[in-house]
């Protein structure tokens, strides 16, 4: 009988591991989407991928994560106003984890080891602003702008005031019920304010898209190089851990990470130029500032979001975040099947793999012939 059982397990199991990618939705209906992230003078490809594939943004909201929301907010007027998007407008986000500050963050290295990629929690260096680095810890301004840092120009345009991302969130969903997906790809900050403001927020959205949340990357941590390490560390969720407890277990009706996968495709030389073969400012930016250290992490995400049949491997598995302070994993998750895992968490749908060629040739498309207000 145990045996059996044992098999049941196992059979379940592979079904999970190596399921269908999640249907493919129905390409008549109107699309909406919330994009929430930390912007940088490299970061437009997402917001490029959601109107190329005929989404309707709805706004873009800024997330304290690399650095400061606000910094974040004027990268994303700064990078829509160049391709003529600015009709898209822009909301602040919270400026602070809903806990976490620099000194916890410090005080929690001291004990269980020093993050490669400390994002707006690495010290503040004034020299390396000066020299274009977006602002870093420096609790007697979070809110300072340094325009050193824009690379793709400083914005002439404003971001929508009196109104908060998570408000803003809350109101959209309830504007389009089950239609709205939220795409979070810093950290999750706004998307927990808007779940703990408003108790229907989460239902009434149609989806959570997630940039993060890696499982079992501790030994690529340890026996790579420091870059590697760095690609292998979770700073988003880490960032703000209780904020992301929250968002996982908030009643979405569904929510997908791109977790490891988010780390399948790394930016190549070769690729940069295929797309400076056909040059506009987006192309430019890219080309010049884009590098090839990191992989397409928030595109992986955008790119599942806007057609979940790129992904060619997900599973279905119960998580949870770490939100013990004490523990090295603090802010890093753990996944379960549904016969053992703890209470109060529940299922996403967690993506192992998707199509390279796909993904690459919508990056291709979407920055190399952009879509302006003019087309939306």
């Amino acid at each position: 009988m145990q045996f059996l059982k044992s098999l049941l397990v196992l059979s379940s199991l592979s079904a999970s591991i190596y399921a269908s990618p999640f249907a493919r939705r129905n390409t008549t209906e109107k699309r909406y989407a919330i994009l929430d992230n930390d912007w940088s003078t490299a970061g437009f490809i997402p917001f490029l991928l959601a109107v190329d594939a005929g989404i309707n943004v709805l706004g873009i909201t800024s997330s304290t994560a690399n650095t400061w929301q606000k910094q974040c907010a004027y990268h994303a007027l700064a990078t829509l106003e160049i391709g003529n998007l600015s009709c898209i407008p822009v909301y602040y986000g919270s400026t602070y984890p809903l806990i976490n500050t620099y000194e916890r963050f410090q005080a929690w290295e001291a004990v269980h080891g020093v993050l490669p990629w400390q994002g707006v929690f690495a010290p503040y260096n004034a020299t390396a602003e000066a020299l274009g680095s977006d602002p870093t810890a420096d609790s007697s301004d979070p809110n300072r702008i340094s325009a050193e840092a824009f690379l793709e120009g400083y914005p002439n345009t404003t971001a929508v005031t009196g109104k908060s991302a998570a408000q803003f969130m809350i109101e959209q969903v309830r504007k389009y019920p089950g239609q709205v997906s939220i795409y979070a790809a810093g950290a999750l900050t706004n998307v927990a304010l808007a779940v703990r403001l408003d108790e229907d927020f989460a239902s009434l959205a149609r989806e959570l898209v997630i940039m993060g949340g890696y499982v079992d990357v501790n030994m690529n941590q340890a026996t790579g190089t420091v870059n590697q390490a760095d690609i292998n560390s979770d700073i988003n969720l880490m960032i703000d851990p209780e904020a992301t407890k929250i968002a996982l277990t908030a009643d979405f009706p569904n929510i997908v990470v791109a977790g490891n996968v988010a780390n399948q495709v790394i930016s190549t030389q070769e690729f940069l130029d295929e797309i400076y073969e056909v040059k506009n400012p987006y192309s430019k930016l890219m080309y010049e500032y884009y590098g090839t250290i990191f992989p397409f992490w928030d595109e992986t995400a955008m790119a599942i979001l806007i057609d979940p049949s790129i992904a060619t491997n997900t599973s279905t598995v119960y998580l949870d975040v770490d939100v013990a302070y004490a523990s090295p994993s603090y802010g890093n998750i753990h996944v379960y099947q549904s016969a053992l895992m703890p209470p109060n968490i529940r299922n996403v749908t967690y993506v192992n793999k998707i199509d390279t060629a796909r993904f690459k040739a919508m990056i291709k498309h979407a920055v190399q012939y952009p879509k302006s207000c003019a087309d939306l």
